[in-house]
């Protein structure tokens, strides 16, 4: 069979099923919008970041990139539902907590900023605000990640996340495409982020997305790439090899090894430079078991090179830091390389994180 023939044959048997998802989730807002099922507002400034695609726009660097200007001046919390867990409930995550015990993203975010933002994870949104005003009534602000479906709390100020390679203009309801919602919840987000945008973006580009996206004039716009940074030893204190992905050469070798929804950008990032590259590529939020990672061990030695090192992501990283079956002799030679948010300046002057701070301070009033 032509393979533009299974395209269609399958759009045409999985249309009636997006068809038929559209209509539950279109209920449920209409629901929601109509004051049927109750939506809580709390008095305390709540912000969500979330998306209406399944996985891969950047949630947890936004929401990173936010804290770390927020948290400055506000004593901020970030609730998670906290993704493939083991545990229930409301936890609040501390030093001894692991993947198993508050997820994968929700660790990473308390390693980084743990000392002056509390972190925890409830799959009751409006339980886990409460929790967390029931242990922190001194809290100013809460950050909800990943939570644009979670309609029974109303927030202060919705954010949304669109990716830049993967735009919800041409895009279609799941089954058939990627979208949880319809293009029309847009309406409900007070600041739409286009992400993971290319380096030096023409200004024709952001007229054409802006023109697609069509927001309303209450809602605001911005843009923002991906910034690589260096790499870090995912075991160790320090780097007693120093590494560094500009002193690798043509004759060295890197084994990637990841598990997000969208590695396509890193891949890019590291073919730009002269060293052989290898892909290992695992499901979203992957917990690595025992064949994992003996089939990682076992293609990282096939691969040629005066110098070998495993690069994985942040994200990933947090797993495997905490998998039982990771071989000492790898340990010495796997970093991971940190992504960090930079803000374009897009078609209209505006900074996010000032405009952020207005719309918090204007809820307060």
């Amino acid at each position: 069979m032509r393979e533009d023939t299974a395209h269609k044959l399958m759009t045409y048997l999985l249309k009636p099923l997006s068809w038929l998802y559209g209509g539950v989730t279109g209920l449920r807002n209409w629901l929601f919008d109509h004051g049927v099922l109750p939506q809580e507002e709390f008095e305390i400034p709540v912000v969500s970041v979330g998306n209406i695609t399944v996985g891969g726009t950047g949630k947890t660097p936004h929401v990173e990139y936010i804290l770390a200007n927020l948290s400055i001046d506000y004593k901020v919390a970030v609730l998670s539902r906290g993704y493939k867990r083991k545990t229930k409930g409301f936890v609040l995550a501390n030093s001894l907590s692991t993947p198993q015990s508050v997820g994968d993203e929700p660790l990473q975010i308390y390693k980084k900023f743990g000392k002056n933002v509390k972190v925890a994870v409830c799959e009751n949104r409006r339980k886990g605000i409460k929790e967390l005003l029931k242990e922190f009534p001194d809290l100013e602000l809460i950050i909800l990640d990943d939570a644009f479906q979670h309609r029974y709390v109303k927030p202060k100020v919705s954010i949304l996340l669109m990716d830049f390679h993967r735009p919800i203009y041409e895009d279609n309801l799941l089954p058939l495409g990627r979208l949880r919602e319809s293009i029309g919840q847009v309406g409900r987000a007070d600041m739409v982020i286009v992400t993971k945008c290319p380096e030096e973006l023409p200004p024709l580009e952001y007229r054409l997305v802006t023109k697609k996206l069509d927001l309303m004039p209450y809602q605001s716009l911005y843009f923002s790439r991906y910034s690589y940074g260096a790499l870090v030893p995912v075991f160790q204190d320090d780097d007693p090899y120093n590494v560094s992905l500009s002193t690798l050469s043509r004759k060295d070798g890197v084994f990637l090894v990841t598990g997000i929804a969208n590695p396509r950008p890193l891949v890019r990032h590291l073919r730009r430079y002269e060293f052989k590259v290898k892909v290992a590529h695992f499901g979203d939020h992957h917990d690595f078991s025992r064949d994992d990672i003996n089939i990682i061990k076992e293609r990282f030695n096939t691969l040629t090179g005066e110098r070998k090192i495993i690069v994985t992501t942040e994200k990933d990283a947090m797993r495997l830091m905490y998998n039982p079956y990771f071989p000492p002799e790898l340990k010495k030679v796997i970093y991971y390389i940190p992504v960090n948010v930079r803000m374009e300046p897009g078609i209209e002057e505006g900074d996010f994180v000032a405009d952020l701070r207005k719309a918090i301070e204007a809820s307060e009033n």
